[in-house]
């Protein structure tokens, strides 16, 4: 047992920092508690070159546990278990008294791996679970092996009914908090005529659709472009679609960029047309920064959980083309009615504030901490 004067030690299991959405929040909640005055520890996989990655303050440890080519064999059964052996070492090693995990096989290795530790896993899914856990196999690992973590966190309403019932009867439903780069009173100014949309340039993302359903409306609204932030490998594809539709002087992928609030907060639309997403960031954003927003009601619920639809936003099914023309008409069409998304779409500020956010994760974590 830890004496009062010690410090509780978390760690947080990833597979990377590589710049992404669970990244994010992993590394956000870690400098909450280093803020908090918890000792914190970061366990991933794998390194990336330091640009590619979200950066740590210097009092985080970073461990990796991936096998080095030292340690690498020819079977892959060996370096399965190995891998095990050497996550169960950090545990023993580093000691923490709980370790969140997230993302699909992360989370069985962090509720096996600290078994005959001191160390409680707290596993968390943070995207779409069916994809995560795309098939029977690992949807079977998931409903036996989660029971056995001291904490399971899932991020929509919906996202329970893909596991049992032991595991949603378990499962508690903590938010991201919002990036407090977004903290910021909204643009009351008049607007640009630039519909936008903030995502990684793949199939996921769907910006064929959203590209071909401003085709649709150009000549109903000359004045208005189409903005894409974000890379990929998609790049060259929506570049020449934009150009056999007509609208390559209108379209722009405008590619990564830090300051996203101060690119977006004076445009007219937001548009997020994603296939899947657990719950996305960049939706969060653009809400927060008090956009008109349409977007699709991906499977995991997590546009439901942030959006009512015709009140603080527009929800269509996912894949309608159809549906995004009519919704961006509507709004395009309609300057009070974008407003008055706009400003209910403010709200979530409140909502998601950073700190109020953080510690509800926070009070959850010393809840078990403390059993």
């Amino acid at each position: 047992m830890k004496t009062s004067l010690e410090k509780k030690h978390i760690a947080f299991y990833i597979g990377s920092l590589h710049k992404g959405g669970a990244e994010r929040v992993f590394v956000n909640l870690a400098e909450f508690f280093l803020g908090e005055g918890y000792r914190v520890t970061m366990v991933t996989q794998y390194q990336y070159p330091s640009e590619e990655e979200y950066i740590l303050p210097g009092e985080i440890k970073r461990v990796l546990s991936d096998l080095t080519l030292e340690e690498l064999n020819n079977s892959r059964i060996l370096n399965f278990i190995n891998r095990v052996r050497k996550l169960h070492r950090i545990w023993k090693n580093e000691n923490p008294d709980l370790v969140l995990s997230c993302i699909g096989k992360n989370n069985f290795m962090t509720v096996v791996t600290t078994m005959f530790t001191k160390t409680r896993p707290v596993v968390s899914v943070v995207g779409e679970a069916k994809e995560e856990y795309p098939n029977r196999l690992m949807r079977l690992l998931a409903n036996l092996l989660f029971p056995l973590a001291d904490g399971i966190i899932l991020q929509t309403t919906r996202s329970k009914f893909f596991f049992n019932k032991k595991i949603q009867n378990l499962a508690v439903i903590l938010p991201n908090s919002l990036n407090p780069d977004f903290i910021r009173p909204r643009y009351e100014g008049e607007r640009d005529k630039r519909i936008v949309s903030v995502g990684r340039l793949d199939a996921n993302k769907n910006h064929e659709m959203m590209i071909r359903a401003f085709a649709a409306i150009q000549d109903r609204y000359p004045e208005y472009t189409l903005t894409i932030y974000g890379e990929g490998e998609l790049r060259t594809y929506l570049e020449n679609l934009a150009k056999e539709l007509g609208v390559s002087g209108r379209v722009s992928l405008a590619g990564v960029i830090p300051d996203v609030a101060v690119q977006i907060e004076r445009a007219s639309l937001f548009l997020l047309t994603s296939y899947s997403e657990g719950v996305s960031n960049a939706l969060i954003e653009a809400l927060a920064t008090g956009l008109p927003v349409i977007s699709t009601d991906v499977p995991s619920g997590g546009t439901v959980e942030l959006m009512e639809d015709g009140v603080n936003g527009v929800i269509i099914p996912t894949g309608d083309q159809r549906a995004l023309e009519v919704a961006m008409d509507r709004v395009l069409s309609d300057p009070a009615y974008a407003d008055r998304l706009g400003r209910e779409a403010a709200k979530i500020q409140e909502r998601l504030e950073p700190d109020r956010v953080n510690r509800m994760w926070m009070e959850y974590f010393e809840g078990i901490m403390e059993k």
